[in-house]
């Protein structure tokens, strides 16, 4: 039986993200950015991407490092090619999820493989523990089949890409981290409960249409941070006239130090400075 929340989570804050570009020249959307990896540790980056215009996407992510953290990127349209130091090699496609671990270091690359037509999706970073920066890298392709997904009482499309709700365990589990990732379809009106640990911090993602959370409208394109209310136990979505789809994503603090720059998060600057030598004397993976 799914436990019901109690004490809702009211919003803190709103977050309208930052229009940017990364790679060879791919626009996004960073939504996460860098001044909130303290707030919503141990999320260190969000991104959205979304365009039916090849030119701001076709140039897609050549070759790139990564250490010490975990990639999660989930498309919602569009294929994209990934390739790596590692010997990885998988396409992600509509609904797809790829994992990647770079831990001790990686080197890869994201190529959109397509010529037009919608390219949406989200690239979120996920922080390892100090313990685990320097463990071998790992990757995983989800296909849009292997993600759990149910409908709830109220017609709320539910897809577990990591943790557990309503009785479904997530495609990745990660115990330090305890990553909640949901993406949910909400019909017009309709209302989803998520029980939390007050402890973890936690954000919603409106991509499509409105949410409300307690009192607070939500609109399209605007993060909610959640507030680590004591007492609360969970959070409670109610779909707007036009229906909703969210991301839902929460997760237990590392409360360790953050010292990064650009592709390497590690937990000292000294770190830091050994990885920049390792990828610029070719020992990163």
């Amino acid at each position: 039986m799914t436990a019901t929340v109690t004490q809702a989570r009211p919003v803190e804050r709103l977050i309208a993200g930052q229009p940017t570009s990364d790679g060879a020249g791919v626009k996004l959307t960073r939504v996460l950015t860098h001044q909130l990896q303290r707030r919503l540790d141990p999320f260190l980056m969000l991104d959205a991407f979304g365009s039916d215009q090849a030119d701001d996407y076709i140039a897609g992510f050549p070759d790139h490092p990564h250490r010490g953290f975990e990639t999660v990127t989930y498309m919602l349209e569009g294929r994209m090619r990934h390739r790596d130091s590692a010997g990885n090699e998988g396409l992600l496609g509509p609904g797809g999820v790829q994992w990647m671990t770079a831990g001790r270091g990686v080197i890869h690359s994201e190529l959109p493989e397509q010529q037009q037509g919608r390219m949406e999706g989200f690239q979120l970073w996920l922080n390892l523990p100090g313990k685990d920066k320097m463990r071998e890298p790992w990757y995983r392709d989800i296909p849009t089949g292997e993600i759990p997904e149910t409908t709830t009482a109220e017609g709320v499309t539910l897809r577990v890409i990591a943790g557990e709700s309503h009785g479904l365990a997530g495609a990745v589990q990660r115990e330090h981290t305890a990553p909640l990732y949901l993406d949910l379809h909400l019909p017009a009106g309709a209302r989803f409960e998520q029980v939390l640990p007050t402890a973890h911090n936690a954000f919603v993602y409106v991509y499509r249409g409105e949410v409300s959370i307690v009192e607070t409208q939500v609109p399209q394109q605007r993060m909610a941070i959640l507030a680590n209310k004591a007492g609360s136990d969970g959070v409670v979505l109610q779909a707007g006239s036009e229906g909703a789809r969210v991301i839902l994503i929460a997760g237990q603090p590392l409360n360790e130090p953050i010292a990064q720059y650009g592709p390497f998060v590690m937990n000292t600057q000294a770190e830091l400075f050994q990885a920049v030598r390792d990828f610029q004397e070719g020992r990163l993976a």
